[in-house]
């Protein structure tokens, strides 16, 4: 789930100074607009130590107006909070209407801290969760627009910012001994912050998850989400349109977890053809296993047009027997479908147990063409995230192996294959007109790509991203991920990565 946050963004000098001054009038404005429309704003902060959570609310101060902005940080309650509920000290603290609060260490700190260090069970960790959710919704509710920041660093970033601290006599009260004794339990802290953004990233209050590293990039995406999240409170108001800012943004934030990828890997013709068969081996195997334990197994696969889903798709069900799987093409909802929850057509296409359910297109077309293209509301795609999530964990805990791929390729590669489609009578079928006006939407596709990535890879139902330049080196990676999936399951984890 963090991948997206763990790119290296960064934002030189130049253009953070350049960026700053509008960033700071359309924020005074926003104050202002907030206060004639008399709404008032929670903006809450948490995430991993040393990831900026006090810089960024410290800037926050100096760049709006602090008659109208309230900032509140959290420790042990005292004697007098003690003696109250737990959640009176944060109804205390709420700003009046028309001003914004920023909340520091609040009611997300205590559950993840008791959940990291085993206090609490997976049912009591739910409960606090569920008490906050019910908390943020009573807010929502009652006219408060809350905004949610889980500022993030990987753990060698995290080590890094410690030490880079504690040699500034000026910060290094920074770090504490619990600062590093929390570092050394990265993986726990991990694993409990995933599951809270999981269960309370919710429609009314959805987590930006922002990068921590540099100071500047931080400042500057938080500053774009508050007023875009400002922006869509107050849609009648104001000359700047989120749409506006968020295009402003991509050119400055330029990298996405696509952009990382190596696309010149590739794999020999020899190579492939040794692999293949030994993999395609493998998978039989492996199959005829979890068919005997009836464990069912689900492969998503997304990715461009002319990605070579398909190639991939043909190579991994080779290996079975045609009455133990069932691909399933997604398009279109037909009036069937459309007169049904959209994820209704994939829960009736769930196999029996020890079958294999494949899905080329998924349910991901909610937050992927149905986003880009306009045909969800922004409230609809929105939603999806959690409610993908939720979907996926219930299979997960029903026992079923969920393995999801999205198969990248180049611009020019895809140009290429389009192109190479036309010539060929027995492809052209492939190549519509869409497909060419789909290469138009290009850049929103990856910046809808890297959202979906950054808030449903979790670590029960990750996402693998496929170099697929190389047809016969996509192909491989996808076989030997899917067996490496299988065999986890299986409780024979050989702890091989997948190639690439």
């Amino acid at each position: 789930m963090f991948e997206t946050a763990e790119l290296g963004q960064k934002i030189s000098k130049e253009d953070f100074r350049s960026r700053e001054p509008s960033l700071r009038e359309e924020l005074l404005e926003a104050q202002t607009r907030l206060r004639e429309a008399g709404i008032p704003v929670v903006v809450l902060f948490s995430g991993v130590d040393g990831a900026g959570k006090g810089e960024t609310a410290n800037l926050l101060n100096e760049w709006m107006d602090p008659h109208f902005l309230v900032t509140r940080a959290y420790g042990e309650p005292s004697e007098e909070e003690a003696e109250r509920p737990e959640y009176w000290r944060f109804w205390r603290d709420l700003p009046a209407k028309g001003n914004i609060g920023i909340f520091l260490s609040a009611w997300y700190s205590n559950p993840l801290v008791s959940r990291a260090y085993g206090e609490t069970t997976v049912e009591q960790f739910d409960q606090q969760l569920d008490r906050i959710n019910a908390f943020e919704k009573t807010l929502v509710d009652g006219g408060v627009l809350v905004v949610k920041f889980w500022m993030h660093l990987g753990k060698d970033a995290q080590e890094k910012r410690f030490k880079r601290l504690e040699k500034d006599e000026l910060n290094d009260w920074r770090v504490t001994a619990k600062d590093w004794e929390h570092w050394r339990m990265y993986s726990q802290f991990h694993a409990a912050s995933e599951h809270i953004i999981k269960r309370t990233s919710t429609a009314e209050a959805p987590w930006t998850i922002v990068e921590g590293r540099d100071h500047r990039y931080r400042s500057v995406k938080v500053c774009e989400v508050l007023l875009d999240e400002i922006d869509r409170c107050l849609p009648e108001n104001g000359e700047i349109t989120a749409t506006n800012r968020n295009e402003e943004t991509a050119i400055l934030f330029p990298v996405t977890v696509l952009g990382t990828l190596d696309m010149s890997k590739k794999l020999s013709r020899s190579r492939y053809k040794a692999r293949l068969g030994e993999l395609q081996s493998r998978r039989n195997k492996l199959h005829r296993e979890a068919r005997e334990r009836k464990i069912s197994s689900i492969v998503v696969f997304e990715g461009w047009d002319a990605a070579g889903k398909g190639g991939a798709i043909r190579r991994m069900v080779a290996a079975l027997d045609a009455r133990d799987y069932q691909v399933i093409s997604i398009s279109a909802p037909n009036d069937e479908e459309r007169a049904h929850h959209y994820l209704w057509r994939f829960w009736r296409h769930l196999s029996r147990a020890g079958r294999v359910t494949v899905f080329d297109r998924s349910w991901y077309g909610r937050v992927l063409v149905e986003r880009v293209e306009g045909f969800a509301t922004e409230e609809e795609w929105r939603r999806a995230y959690s409610e993908i999530n939720d979907f996926e964990q219930q299979l997960v805990d029903h026992g079923t192996v969920v393995t999801k791929f999205w198969v990248h390729i180049t611009r020019d590669e895809q140009e290429s294959r389009f192109k190479a489609r036309a010539e060929v009578p027995y492809k052209r079928w492939k190549l519509t007109a869409e497909d060419w006006r789909n290469r138009e939407s290009w850049d929103r596709y990856e910046i809808a790509v890297n959202d979906m990535v950054g808030r449903t890879s979790t670590l029960t139902a990750p996402w693998h991203l496929v170099e697929g330049n190389d047809k016969r080196y996509s192909r491989i990676k996808v076989l030997e991920t899917v067996c490496d999936d299988i065999e986890k399951r299986l409780g024979r984890d050989n702890g091989k990565a997948a190639q690439g």
